[in-house]
């Protein structure tokens, strides 16, 4: 019941088609078809002359026997696939269809090449780091040897000089 309300407020009656089965095709279509003028609105949603004039011709193609795909056909034959609002994958359009994978593939492999590159560094450093140099040796190895503290052979910090 909700249904037949929506379609009695949605179009005149005038404009129609008489038997029910049909205009629930044609209400189907309108609402894959793109309003050339609103560009992100269906002919369906959308109050433009021009998608008055679309709904006509769908329900026209429809009363004349035509399938839903044929009349699909026809209208991207007019207007070009821009005027399906979920055109198909097609070579035409597979730059758009792959385009946002592609992009997220690239931005992944530029983020696991930096990570990388980040890691060989930071081991590159700890490396370096890690690395004694031989008078730094030398100087441990005193220190291990004594006490620990080499506070005897630095002058007291507390007298200044004279």
């Amino acid at each position: 019941m909700t249904a037949v309300v929506c379609m009695a407020a949605a179009s005149e009656p005038s404009e129609r088609l008489p038997d029910p089965a049909q205009e629930a095709r044609a209400r189907t279509l309108f609402r894959e078809v793109r309003c050339l003028v609103c560009q992100n609105e269906s002919i369906d949603d959308s109050q433009a002359e021009l998608a008055g004039d679309l709904r006509q011709i769908v329900r026209k193609e429809i009363a004349q026997g035509r399938t839903d795909a044929e009349v699909r056909a026809f209208l991207v034959a007019r207007y070009g696939e821009f005027v399906l609002l979920k055109p198909p994958f097609s070579v035409g359009n597979a730059a758009l269809w792959l385009a946002p994978a592609g992009l997220l593939l690239a931005g992944g492999g530029l983020l696991v090449a930096l990570l990388r590159r980040r890691s060989a560094a930071g081991s590159a450093e700890t490396a370096e780091v890690d690395a004694l140099s031989a008078e730094e040796e030398a100087r441990l190895a005193v220190l291990l040897e004594g006490d620990g503290h080499d506070c005897a052979e630095k002058g007291s910090q507390e007298d200044p000089p004279a």
